[in-house]
């Protein structure tokens, strides 16, 4: 049980790093495109401001999106146990994405910038899907 909530955080803890870095060099990437000149101390203040700032919102998203999917990963995983490791690595993916895709129709916004374009969109869910990869491999199969 301390390990699959051990898991879960860090899943999460994980998918969020990576997003949170994916989106804030998405933003970059479009100033960039406008001509704005940014150099790598900016990359990483900006990496290191986002990763504060999108705490209290992205966070407890992300949390919320693994908190559905892993119990229902699990309820397949169960039946499935060989699919174990694609199973949490698309439920990730899945959760992400479906997260973003939920919000947009509730509150008609896009809250992370980066999610605007399919491809920005896809990042994040890939970023979900490395925190399934980190949920199977902190939590050991039950084989």
């Amino acid at each position: 049980m301390l390990r699959n909530i051990g898991g879960y955080f860090a899943a999460v803890a994980g998918a969020y790093v990576l997003a949170s870095i994916a989106s804030t060099q998405s933003v970059l990437a479009s100033l960039a495109e406008m001509g704005v000149n940014i150099d790598l101390t900016t990359r990483f203040a900006a990496i290191g401001h986002d990763l504060l700032g999108l705490m209290t919102i992205y966070l407890p998203i992300i949390a919320i999106a693994f908190l559905i999917a892993w119990p229902a990963t699990a309820l397949i995983v169960r039946w499935l146990p060989r699919l174990r490791t694609i199973g949490y690595v698309l439920a990730g993916f899945a959760a992400i994405i479906a997260a973003h895709l939920i919000l947009k129709q509730l509150v008609e916004i896009t809250g992370i910038a980066a999610t605007r374009t399919t491809f920005g969109l896809v990042i994040q869910g890939l970023a979900g899907a490395a925190g399934g990869l980190i949920f199977v491999r902190v939590v050991p199969s039950r084989d």
